[in-house]
């Protein structure tokens, strides 16, 4: 077995968690109460579910009772969101020990979330995932949702990932970040957060998936016709991404793709480890009659602005990799052809040292929709993973804000007085400044000369 460890941390990890596992649920036909379902239809498709319950079984651990339960864990320094776990529909789903909540927040602080609070809590959090990680027999890593901005999910984070490296060196750690959008913000101190967090698990994470509030927002606004979002909606939106990026550890296809092989095509260099998310096709339920969605159309729309799930434009920049992940009735020479027709396009725009580009996966499960949700239900989708050079234009941005406000010296003192040195924000700026010129170095162009030869 590959196993694969889901570790939700902070408001935004537990959130979009509650929506990966609702999905995960559907996708497999697992009851709230972790039982599967078993009618006479299901019987009859015996020879299909036999090879995908083999599959799942990377996400979800089989009790003696029959009883299936995520290989996931909670956590979050305030009891509020997880309480709505413990009480919701799926409680039955988790075991008691998987959802782990502190008695005070960390109030938007990174220092908080990693000196103060988190260290109270560490040991408990990582005794727990020592206990998942035990049964498993090939534990393949661990997949970490979290924001930027929080205070548990940008301080608690970093303080966890330094462990996990220390505990279980070569296990790879995915994370799927909430990246502060370029107009919504949910905190004042966002980018003294984002960018402490940023420079503390640059060296432990291997592969950073980003998506923003403002990006997510705008496509349940402009595309699915809702008037005004909830995080619901958003989660949910995102949750399909995710669960697109995790069908081929959960079900057979064709074309699947391990969790090591994402960092192995998309990261060229240790630090250049933040691809964007696009999914497609995103239409509404009211929409999806009058529109046909080919492999062609949904590919070509993965490269539209209006799907990324970053507000960040792809045009601005150069691809370095590109990683699809097809789902549902798609067929390798379909895949082939789109990918063929994207090439020749003059906007889309590869560094000249990565003449491949495209990596592919194939899975023959389609995407399953949630009953009542804004989204269609659609014979085939697409998630785009790339490496794009456009993403300094974010870090930029971010960058940016903190200096505004580190000029000033605003807002430092509640970060001084939980156990922070003022040094840690400026070797942290330093950090990322270099990590834009990494951005830079990567995107120019090989030049060939008669006294240089590569």
């Amino acid at each position: 077995m590959r196993e694969c460890l889901s570790i939700h941390v902070g408001q935004a990890g537990v959130q979009i968690g509650d929506a990966c596992w609702e999905l995960y649920c559907l996708e497999h036909g697992i009851q709230p109460d972790g039982i599967v379902l078993d009618s006479k239809k299901d019987r009859l498709e015996n020879a299909k579910m036999a090879p995908m319950a083999a599959s799942f079984d990377t996400f979800f651990c089989e009790t003696r009772a029959g009883k299936h339960v995520p290989r996931a864990f909670f956590m979050d320094l305030e009891p509020t969101v997880i309480d709505g776990i413990r009480i919701g529909k799926y409680r039955s789903l988790f075991h008691p020990e998987q959802l782990v909540s502190g008695k005070e927040d960390a109030a938007n602080n990174y220092a908080r979330g990693h000196y103060s609070m988190g260290s109270e809590i560490i040991d408990l959090v990582l005794e727990r995932i020592r206990k998942l990680a035990k049964p498993c027999g090939g534990l393949q890593g661990f997949l970490i949702f979290r924001s930027f901005g929080g205070g548990t999910g940008s301080g608690f984070t970093s303080l966890l990932m330094e462990q996990l490296s220390k505990h279980y060196g070569r296990k790879t750690k995915l994370e799927f970040c909430v990246y502060p959008a370029p107009r919504i913000s949910t905190a004042v101190v966002e980018p003294y957060n984002s960018v402490l967090t940023t420079h503390s698990t640059l060296e432990h994470s291997d592969c950073t998936f980003m998506v923003d509030n403002e990006a997510v927002y705008d496509i349940c606004h402009h595309q699915l016709g809702i008037e005004r979002p909830s995080y619901t909606s958003i989660n949910r939106l995102v949750g399909q991404a995710v669960s697109s990026i995790t069908a081929s550890l959960r079900f057979e296809g064709p074309l699947n793709v391990d969790l090591i092989e994402f960092q192995t095509n998309l990261v060229p260099y240790p630090r250049i480890h933040f691809p964007m998310t696009a999914f497609a096709p995103i239409v509404s339920a009211e929409k999806a009659y009058h529109k046909a969605f080919s492999v062609s159309d949904i590919t070509t729309a993965c490269f539209e602005f209006s799907n990324q799930l970053v507000k960040c434009d792809p045009r601005l920049g150069q691809y370095m990799a590109c990683c699809l992940l097809y789902r549902g009735d798609v067929v390798p020479k379909d895949v082939n052809a789109a990918i063929a027709a994207m090439k020749s396009r003059h906007s889309i725009q590869f560094v000249d040292w990565c003449p491949t580009g495209f990596k592919v996966g194939i899975n023959n499960h389609p995407p399953t929709m949630m009953p009542g949700g804004h989204l269609a239900k659609v014979q085939r989708a697409v998630c785009m993973l790339s490496n794009t050079t456009a993403v300094v234009d974010a870090w930029a941005r971010l960058d940016h804000k903190f200096d505004l406000m580190y000029a000033k010296k605003a807002f430092l003192h509640w970060y001084i007085r939980e156990g922070m040195e003022e040094g840690e924000f400026s070797e942290a700026r330093e950090d990322l400044a270099a990590l834009e010129r990494d951005y830079e170095e990567v995107g120019q162009s090989l030049r060939y000369d008669g006294k240089n030869e590569y």
